[in-house]
C-alpha cells in the first residue's frame, strides 16, 4: 500500500466546487452516461460528457441529443461542445442556457484528428487568436445570463514551430472563461511520445486569474500528484489513464486527501466491474448495442491478467449480457491485480504531419470562419 502526501489543494470553477481536483476528459465513444456513472461511483470530480458539435445540437441532431443524456443525481451536467463559428456557438449556449441541458459547458480546441485540422478546426483554430477569441466571447456571453461557467481546453500548438497555448490561455482568460486545460503535446504528437508538462507550469504562469489544468500521461494517482507538484496546476484532467480502470478516480479520491491508495482490484473484482459497465450501456443503448459498444473496453479491462488468448477474442466479439456471463465465469477469479496493468493505455500512435488549410498559418489575426468546417454530426 502506498500513501500519497497530503495536498490542500482545491478546483473551483465558476460557482462549482471540484474536489478531488480531477476532472474526467470527454473521449468520444467512452465517456457517455454510463462510462461516467461507472466512474463517479468511485469519487467526486468533474464528469466531462463526450464532445458534440455546436452545429449539430443547435440542428437537433437525434444522435446528438442522445449523446447529451446526463444522469438525474449527475451534477454538475458537463458539456463539451466543438465549434469553428462563432455565431453557430452563441447559438448552441444559448440553447443550453434555454432548456437547462447543462450547467458547465466546456470548449474543445484539442483535436489532433485530420479530418478536423484540415478545415482549420480543432487544434489549428487557437492559430487564428482573433477567430479564437470571438469563439469564446460569444460562449461566454450567451451563458452569463444563467451563471454557466465556460471553460476552454487546448494543446500546446499545431507544431513545435507554431506553439499557440500561451496566447489561447491569455486569450480565454480575458474573454471570460472560468479555466483552462492544457494538453500538453501538440497537434503533431497527436497521443505520440511524453506530454511536456513544463508547458503546464509556463501556462500557469501566464495565466492567473482562473484555473489552469493539466492534462497528458496521468495514468496512476501518483501521476496525478506530480503534475500538481510540477508544475503548480490547479486540477488533474484524466483521459486514457482510466480506460479499463474507473477505479483510478478512487484512487485520486485518495490521493489528493493524503490517504493510502487502494491495492488494485482482483479479476473477480474487475469482472462485476465489467459486468456493470454493460448492464449500465444497455440500459442507455438496448443490449445489442450496448454489449457490442463495450466490446473496445475488454482489452483495457483485462490488460495484464493471465486470460488466454482464445478468451481474449471471445470477450472481444461478445454478443450478449448471457454470452457475457458465460465467458465472465470462466476467468480466475482469484487472480490479483497485475504490475503489468498499469501504465499508458489506449491510442498512442505516432507522430504525424498535421494537415491544415491552405494558408492557414499566413496570418493569425485573421478571423474569417474556416470554410466547410462546421461539423453536422457529433461523436467519433
Amino acid at each position: 500500500m502506498s500513501t500519497a502526501l497530503q495536498t490542500s489543494k482545491s478546483l473551483r470553477i465558476g460557482p462549482f466546487e471540484v474536489d478531488p481536483p480531477v476532472v474526467l476528459a470527454p473521449m468520444a465513444g467512452i465517456t457517455n452516461v454510463a462510462f461516467r456513472r461507472l466512474c463517479r461511483q468511485y469519487g467526486a470530480g468533474l464528469y466531462v460528457c463526450e464532445m458534440v458539435t455546436a452545429r449539430a445540437l443547435v440542428e437537433r441532431d437525434a444522435t446528438t441529443l442522445h449523446m447529451i443524456t446526463f444522469d438525474r443525481d449527475e451534477h454538475p451536467r458537463s458539456m463539451q461542445l466543438y465549434g469553428v463559428d462563432p455565431v453557430t456557438m452563441g447559438r448552441a449556449v444559448k440553447m443550453i442556457v434555454d432548456e437547462d441541458l447543462a450547467d458547465h459547458v466546456d470548449m474543445n480546441f484539442g483535436c489532433p484528428v485530420p479530418k478536423v485540422t484540415r478545415k482549420g478546426g480543432g487544434a489549428a483554430l487557437p492559430y487564428k487568436r482573433r477567430l479564437f477569441g470571438e469563439i469564446v466571447r460569444a460562449a461566454v456571453r450567451a451563458a452569463e445570463p444563467a451563471g454557466i461557467p465556460v471553460t476552454v481546453k487546448f494543446r500546446i500548438g499545431i507544431t513545435d514551430e507554431h506553439l499557440t497555448y500561451l496566447d489561447a490561455g491569455r486569450i480565454a482568460e480575458a474573454e471570460g472563461a472560468r479555466s483552462v486545460a492544457l494538453h500538453a503535446r501538440t497537434a503533431a504528437q497527436r497521443y505520440s511520445g511524453q506530454a511536456d508538462w513544463s508547458a503546464i507550469a509556463r501556462l500557469k504562469e501566464a495565466v492567473t486569474s482562473i484555473p489552469v489544468l493539466g492534462n497528458g500521461d496521468v495514468f496512476s494517482a501518483q501521476d496525478a500528484l506530480r503534475m500538481v507538484d510540477e508544475t503548480g496546476c490547479d486540477g488533474v484532467v484524466v483521459g486514457r489513464g482510466c480506460l479499463g480502470r474507473p477505479w483510478l478516480f478512487r484512487d485520486l479520491q485518495a490521493a489528493f486527501a493524503g490517504l493510502p491508495i487502494p491495492e488494485g482490484p482482483s479479476l473477480g473484482e474487475v469482472a462485476v466491474v465489467l459486468r456493470t459497465h454493460a448492464e449500465l450501456l444497455t440500459e442507455h443503448y438496448g443490449e445489442d448495442k450496448g454489449v457490442r459498444d463495450l466490446r473496445k473496453h475488454m482489452a483495457w479491462y483485462l490488460r495484464g491478467f493471465p486470460v488466454g488468448g482464445d478468451l481474449r477474442r471471445s470477450f472481444a466479439m461478445v454478443g450478449t449480457l448471457t454470452e457475457l456471463d458465460d465467458l465472465i465465469g470462466q476467468l480466475d477469479h482469484d487472480a490479483p491485480y497485475p504490475s503489468e496493468a498499469e501504465g499508458p493505455r489506449g491510442r498512442q500512435g505516432s507522430p504525424a504531419k498535421v494537415v491544415l488549410p491552405e494558408g492557414w498559418l499566413d496570418d493569425p489575426e485573421d478571423a474569417t470562419v474556416p470554410m466547410g468546417a462546421e461539423v453536422m454530426h457529433s461523436g467519433g
